[in-house]
């Protein structure tokens, strides 16, 4: 859909010259496709000088003559030519045709492998930036979701800026919520490595909710998109998102079940302030509470604690802080952790020997960071920086590498490559930098750069930074869950003030259940009550991890950012509780509640009565009551405590001598 009189995008330019729009219909939807052609070298742009945030300002479109412009050429309406062998049948399963055709340039097919699930293929006949837009009615629509990271979960305007993802920043997917947390329409775009723009919010002029998505395309590199109409949970669309990614790309690596457990990271407890002895004093700690890796964040490369980034860059560690980092490595690892290094990637500071050699190098300079930026697309900036990473795994004895700002790169209006350098684009470049890291250690990742395209190069990605703000890490863990496919997802480090309750530290891990738990806080002094609480629930972590993480996933209400979770499966199910709404009883199997919520009246929704072993203990895992009750239908009442855990398995024969009603 473009700019068509009457829809109001203020944040397109206008063009010269138009391309022709074409229309054609199939599986109950309008779709709305327009190429613009790229201009050649040496030729003018076709849009006249561009107001702010029009695709000249945007990242990643240098040489994007106007994007999805208004079109200012008659639309043509363009009837697909079905295919005659699935004519008619929108809902065949087979894969078949549902329609192809040509016109204004472009050529197009849609094709189904299941009911409900589109591809539509855009493929121009010559270099272009191809558009590929549509709308449903905005009915019974509750929340937007995209993989941005961001808590706003409301309905946008059309009319907002179109975002960008792209191989260094956010991936090519959204989806439209229902009620009853179904999709109304889930999108993702294949391409993970280059530019994509999506607009998609409410049009205000007719009530209904639109969507475009474009990149640019040529007659061997196609747009396609798959689209999901199903409307069936959201969560199930978007993993099956993830598993078309995967099926599409270079293979993802193995995820090492080090990568799965408990983590202890530095940032929090030490900032910078971090040496080897520090390191090493939480090591056994960390160890025995059942980490099974740490983290050494900024700090352990220079002396300076001034927070910024002047100094990075060299990566050589601190003559005062690690005077023999090889030997303090192999101690750590002593204890049984696995150690990670954390290296801020595209940075190279103005304090450091190297700022006169990469300044030609360069993409931007970060005033308030006192750093450059540094060009990916040069060979000799890719060769520097892996050279750099790679001896910490192979002299060092590192078990991998925490990169981190990977963000950073998608810089607006980047500087026309030199003569030295061997890609056209930043992402070309990011890719082939991440390609020559090593590949056989565990590698961190962290929002927003959560495009598939990184998959081959990670094992772990992380949310976002937001110290002491349960909800936040809860909402960013289960959005990276959603979209995530094969790595583990870790949440932002946990830490707490030295005053905080055992059952407020139970509810921080609670909050972050279905992610990997990093832990930021001095061991060596916690209260026994925190370290009670801290025990207990990295143990559940750990005994249930292959659920928690791999289970079939059930984030409920996006739109109130997931008040309740739920990972299942075939004889398990867990449900973590973070406000006052009603859990389902399965009708077999057991049920594992954890109570993130302040209220310990709990509402258990019961389908089908029967006894059960009702165990409830407290945060710290000591128990306050175990007995056998027997469930009747509807709504039955139990106390939980806050930061604490009922488990519930339902029995098909007990002594009916240890039973009681448990209906209210």
């Amino acid at each position: 859909m473009t700019a068509a009189p009457g829809i109001w995008q203020p944040h397109d330019g206008t063009p010269r010259q138009g391309p022709e729009e074409v229309r054609f219909q199939t599986a109950g939807l309008t779709f709305t496709c327009t190429a613009t052609p790229l201009p050649t070298p040496g030729t003018p742009p076709l849009t006249a000088a561009s107001p702010p945030h029009t695709a000249a300002s945007l990242p990643h479109t240098a040489g994007v003559a106007a994007t999805a412009p208004a079109p200012t050429t008659p639309t043509a309406d363009v009837t697909t030519t079905p295919d005659p062998t699935t004519a008619g049948d929108a809902g065949r399963a087979d894969g078949g045709v549902l329609g192809s055709g040509e016109g204004g340039g472009l050529r197009w097919v849609v094709v189904t492998a299941v009911p409900g699930v589109l591809e539509v293929r855009i493929t121009p006949e010559r270099a272009a930036t191809v558009r590929l837009g549509w709308r449903v009615p905005c009915v019974d629509a509750t929340a937007f979701w995209a993989a941005d990271g961001g808590e706003h979960r409301g309905l946008p305007p059309f009319w907002r800026r179109p975002r960008i993802a792209a191989l260094e920043k956010n991936a090519p997917v959204g989806c439209l919520v229902g009620t009853g947390d179904v999709a109304l329409c889930t999108y993702a775009a294949a391409e993970v490595v280059r530019p994509v723009r999506i607009r998609t919010g409410v049009v205000e002029e007719t009530g209904e909710f639109g969507f475009w998505v474009e990149h640019e395309a040529d007659p061997g590199n196609a747009l396609v998109l798959r689209l999901d109409l199903t409307r069936r949970h959201f969560a199930q669309t978007l993993a099956e998102v993830a598993e078309w990614w995967g099926a599409r790309n270079e293979p993802a690596r193995d995820v090492p079940r080090a990568a799965r457990m408990p983590a202890y990271s530095t940032w929090y407890a030490m900032q910078q302030h971090v040496d080897a002895e520090s390191v090493e004093r939480q090591a056994a700690p960390a160890a025995e509470l059942g980490c099974e890796a740490i983290i050494v964040d900024d700090g352990w490369h220079s002396d300076d604690r001034g927070r910024g980034y002047g100094y990075v860059g060299e990566w050589e560690p601190s003559r005062t802080s690690f005077t023999d980092i090889s030997a303090h490595v192999a101690k750590v690892r002593g204890e049984g952790l696995a150690y990670l290094l954390w290296y801020a990637l595209p940075f190279v500071g103005r304090h450091t020997s190297l700022w006169d050699r990469v300044r030609p190098y360069t993409l931007a300079y970060k005033e308030h960071m006192n750093a450059a930026i540094v060009d990916p697309r040069y060979p000799v900036i890719r060769d520097l920086l892996a050279e750099h990473l790679t001896r910490a795994v192979t002299e060092w004895g590192m078990d991998g590498l925490k990169i981190d700002f990977i963000d950073q790169f998608a810089v607006e209006d980047p500087p026309a490559p030199g003569p030295e350098a061997d890609c056209a684009t930043v992402n070309e470049g990011v890719r082939r930098l991440l390609a020559q890291l090593p590949r056989d250690c565990l590698v961190e990742l962290r929002q927003p750069y959560v495009s598939p395209g990184l998959w081959p190069y990670a094992t772990m990605i992380r949310a976002s930074d937001c110290p002491l703000s349960p909800a936040h890490n809860r909402q960013r863990t289960v959005d990276l869950r959603l979209i995530a496919g094969p790595l583990a997802v870790h949440a932002d480090m946990l830490m707490w003030h030295p005053d905080e309750s055992p059952q407020r530290v139970a509810t921080q891990l609670i909050n972050v259940l279905f992610a990997v738990p990093q832990i930021s806080v001095d061991l060596t002094a916690l209260t026994s009550a925190q370290e009670e609480a801290l025990r207990f629930w990295l143990s559940f972590f750990r005994d249930h991890a292959d659920v928690l993480q791999r289970g079939r996933f059930e984030p409920a209400r996006p739109d109130l950012a997931y008040p309740q979770v739920t990972a299942r499966s075939d004889d398990t199910v867990i449900t973590a509780r973070y406000a006052p709404i009603p859990v389902r009883v399965p009708g077999t199997g057991t049920l594992l509640l954890a109570n993130g919520d302040a209220s310990v009246d709990v509402l258990l929704q019961v389908a089908a009565a029967g006894p059960a072993r009702a165990t409830v203990v407290d945060c710290r895992g000591r128990t306050e009551g175990d007995e056998v009750v027997e469930l009747a239908p509807g709504l039955v009442e139990v106390t939980v405590p806050e930061g604490g855990l009922l488990r519930l398995e339902r029995q098909d024969q007990v002594g009916r001598s240890r039973s009681r009603s448990c209906a209210s």
